[in-house]
């Protein structure tokens, strides 16, 4: 099973094609995401790219946190599960 990671400091203008490209170098690219905003469709400056390893996962962080990519220093970490709000929206008034 592979390994998802975050990748923050993305720079704007960054293709997941170009994101994919770059990490194939630690191994295979399972998938490479970049998050964009709904409304205007503009990179959020971050993404996530999920390797076919935890092997290859561990060596794109130690290739790729803390380096250039496309003229910004971006930082790679194992991706953290989205916390969960159970009360998100929801008013308690009495």
């Amino acid at each position: 099973m592979g390994k998802k990671l975050f990748v923050g400091g993305i720079p704007y203008d960054s293709t997941e094609d170009s994101l994919s490209t770059a990490f194939s170098q630690a191994g295979t690219v399972e998938s490479a995401k970049i998050i964009t905003d709904r409304m205007s469709g503009r990179s959020k400056g971050f993404g996530f790219v999920e390797m076919s390893s935890d092997e290859e996962a561990q060596k794109a962080i130690e290739t790729w946190d803390g380096k250039e990519f496309e003229g910004r220093i971006i930082t790679v970490n194992e991706a953290r599960p989205l916390a969960r709000d159970d009360n998100r929206g929801e008013r308690n008034e009495e």
